[in-house]
């Protein structure tokens, strides 16, 4: 499992995912979370705004999943 820090209270998944290199420009999120499941803390998740914590587990498709930490 891979972990990511919060340099503050929150992150959203839509730059979580731009920030791992999964798409170059946060105009792709909207398409990438249509094309690819991902779960947040085991729950389907399509909402790039949803904020995510630490102690929150990201799993996208195809990728290895990942423990937001403080």
């Amino acid at each position: 499992m891979q972990t990511f820090t919060l340099s503050e209270e929150f992150i959203t998944l839509g730059q979580l995912i731009k920030m791992l290199g999964l798409i170059a420009t946060g105009g792709e999120i909207k398409f990438y979370l249509i094309e690819h499941g991902i779960r947040v803390n085991g729950e389907l998740e399509n909402r790039r705004g949803r904020k995510l914590y630490a102690k929150d587990v990201v799993e996208i498709e195809g990728e290895t999943p990942i423990e937001i930490t403080a």
